[in-house]
């Protein structure tokens, strides 16, 4: 293999094993010879992994490749520790070529120590280590002369000589433990430097399981053990909107809950409140958690109504809180405060809510929590947990550099950080309005009777899925529950789950009415009234768009039952905007006529009826449909999608009680 296809292996492999180091945590680094295509001389050069990516899924598109000669003469221009930020714009100075990855912060880590590969990880067992109180000490006893200690020093060229001066110290060692931070290990091929890495993770493991205290956290307080499975996720889900709401206070937020052993163990323990004050340690960690989380100091089994109330005052605590600490540390140039809100909501005997600008970022941001909380157990046990000092979180968390990468961010997609649920979604026009939203940076749960289809269109567009009968109250429930779950809250709900059968009067069944009826009439109430629940509990408003017909408007042929149901979900449009308004929640209603393509509906029977109906072949029913409109146009299920998007999408914030016709233009069922 080539260098570079070394280092993408050995990436990868470190990546794979969530002991090693985080989601886009780490970077790691080889060296080598290329030829220089202007010169035909040999030239070194590094590979390193470049900013944003992650070590799991690295490809070589994403790695930086800079000239090794240049990079290190960038020591002899340094300005010192209080301009050292000047040196990452220098490394693109130092590039070979086009293309590639921008180089990260620690790019300097990488090509000024002397060794042909570099890792630098952040392992929960070597930041266990990292921010125990007596840390030098600690790693002595552990590893003896072959790891050495580095003070904590913020990421940078700074840190990248720190290192390097401490491999040329200590010949003899395979790595160095950075306080407050991760591990850094070195070798002269990348299947050293790989051992290398997994000498210092697993050594550390073993010496904190061996030597370690058996409860770290101290006892379980009385009260706060988890609570059974089926009662914990059902208070999850019912206080999930109301957190969701609150974490959305400066900036809507998708959320994450996570109920795993570790989580609801810590939560449980004499050292929760201590512990969580502190906040976490290594930058990765707190940049996506922020300087510490919300925790709620009331036993597992207290009423929901008051685990509500006291949020709303933890809340308002935590806000003031963090406020008073971006004044205590922010000066004339520090970037403008981001928000207020918490990232990580823990609730004992629940579980974990996580937060972020969307759905990875918010399981990202759980996930290293959970990081967070395996070192304050390894550090507790063998010494005492001692993070970096609030200061230096600041300088990160506020640094220029990271102010800067999240300006390059792109523009968010309109529908970003919104969460939708839409009914029937597993075909059709369900499907179609379920993939717009998805392309239009919303998270969407799938939810259909047909569970196999629900999943489907669900892995296609990063969905959840539900299997759901809209008729059964307590499916409906559950779905809800399902989609607070999956992301947090719910704002955006879409009736369109259906069927059709055309008769005369004289031949339609009770059954048939009851049919369409319970499906589209009381299904739409059922979805919208567990919905608008959670909507009024989460406070930031939402959406409800009725997927209806021309039906509603139009009395057409042989379809007293289906028109009929249609009506109704006209007129809830009408009622539920009414009351809904003073939530913020608006409610709009879509009007189609004659989907044939792609429908559900009218390949389940509907459309050989109708085509019955107008003396047409079946398969010319859609051109029958487009002939009878005033544009001579047929409508697609992606024009009824457009249509839900125009409602949601956010140009029209103030109307509610609107139903939009998709029938091409049918006179006869022009609103009046």
């Amino acid at each position: 293999m080539t260098v570079p296809e070394q280092l993408i292996a050995r990436s990868n492999a470190l990546g794979a094993d969530p002991r090693n180091t985080n989601y886009a945590g780490g970077n790691t680094s080889a060296k080598g010879s290329v030829t220089d295509p202007v010169t035909g001389s040999p030239t070194d050069v590094l590979w390193v992994k470049g900013s944003g990516g992650d070590l799991g899924t690295l490809t070589e598109a994403g790695l930086a490749v800079l000239r090794l000669d240049r990079l290190r003469s960038l020591a002899d221009v340094y300005p010192g520790v209080e301009r050292e930020d000047e040196m990452v714009a220098a490394f693109d100075y130092c590039l070979h070529g086009r293309g590639g990855a921008a180089p990260s912060i620690d790019t300097a880590m990488h090509g000024l120590v002397e060794a042909p590969h570099v890792d630098h990880l952040h392992p929960d067992s070597g930041i266990a280590l990292a921010t125990a109180a007596d840390g030098p000490a600690l790693t002595k006893e552990c590893f003896g002369d072959r790891v050495a200690w580095v003070d904590w020093r913020r990421p940078g060229f700074q840190l990248g000589l720190d290192i390097a001066a401490v491999k040329a110290a200590n010949p003899q060692a395979i790595g160095v433990i950075l306080g407050g931070h991760g591990i850094t290990a070195w070798g002269a091929s990348s299947e050293e430097c790989e051992r290398n890495s997994l000498e210092i993770i697993r050594t550390a493991e073993e010496f904190l399981a061996s030597r370690g205290a058996p409860e770290p956290f101290g006892p379980v307080v009385p009260g706060f053990e988890a609570l059974p499975d089926a009662e914990r996720r059902a208070r999850a889900a019912e206080l999930a909107p109301v957190i969701r709401g609150l974490a959305s206070t400066d900036q809507r937020v998708v959320g994450h809950y996570t109920d795993s052993d570790v989580v609801l163990e810590f939560l449980s323990r004499e050292k929760l409140q201590p512990l969580a004050a502190l906040g976490t340690s290594c930058p990765d960690h707190f940049l996506r958690t922020k300087v510490r989380p919300l925790v709620v100091d009331l036993p597992a089994t207290a009423p929901v109504a008051d685990v509500v109330a006291r949020l709303k005052e933890l809340h308002a605590e935590y806000r003031d809180a963090y406020r008073g600490y971006y004044e205590r540390h922010a000066d004339a140039d520090s970037p403008a405060m981001r928000g207020a809100d918490p990232a990580i909501v823990l609730v004992p005997g629940v579980g974990m809510f996580s937060f972020g600008k969307d759905k990875q970022t918010a399981r990202v941001a759980g996930e290293f929590y959970v990081n967070a909380i395996n070192v304050m157990r390894g550090a507790e046990a063998v010494s005492t947990y001692a993070p970096i000092p609030e200061s230096e979180k600041f300088r990160i968390e506020y640094w220029a550099l990271e102010e800067a990468k999240l300006q390059r961010l792109p523009k968010p997609k309109p529908l970003a950080g919104r969460i939708a649920l839409v009914t029937g979604a597993g075909s059709g026009i369900g499907k179609a309005i379920a993939q717009r939203l998805a392309a239009e940076g919303a998270c969407v749960a799938i939810a259909d009777l047909n569970g196999d289809a629900a999943a489907e269109v669900a892995a296609e567009i990063g969905g959840t899925a539900v299997t759901a009968d809209v008729t059964d109250a307590a499916a409906v429930q559950a779905a809800v529950d399902a989609t607070v779950l999956a992301f947090g809250g719910i704002d955006l709900v879409v009736n369109n789950a259906g069927l059709s059968i055309s008769k005369p009067l004289l031949e339609t069944t009770e059954r048939d009415w009851d049919l369409q009826h319970d499906v589209m009439a009381k299904g739409s109430f059922l979805v919208a009234q567990a919905a608008a629940k959670a909507m009024v509990a989460q406070g930031i408003g939402g959406d409800i768009v009725y997927i209806s017909s021309k039906n509603s408007v139009f009395a057409g042929p042989n379809n007293v039952a289906y028109g009929a149901a249609k009506a109704d979900q006209a007129h809830q449009v009408r009622l539920l905007a009414a009351e809904l308004g003073a939530h913020g929640i608006r409610v709009n209603g879509v009007n189609p006529d004659g989907v044939v393509q792609g429908s559900g509906i009218f390949a389940g029977g509907w459309g050989a009826q109708r085509a019955a109906v107008y003396g047409v072949p079946e398969e010319k029913l859609g051109e029958f449909y487009a002939q009878r409109t005033i544009l001579k146009r047929e409508v697609l299920p992606e024009h009824v999608a457009a249509a839900v998007f125009a409602l949601t999408g956010g140009d029209l914030t103030h109307t509610t009680g609107l139903h939009v016709p998709v029938d091409a233009g049918v006179a006869a069922a022009f609103l009046r």
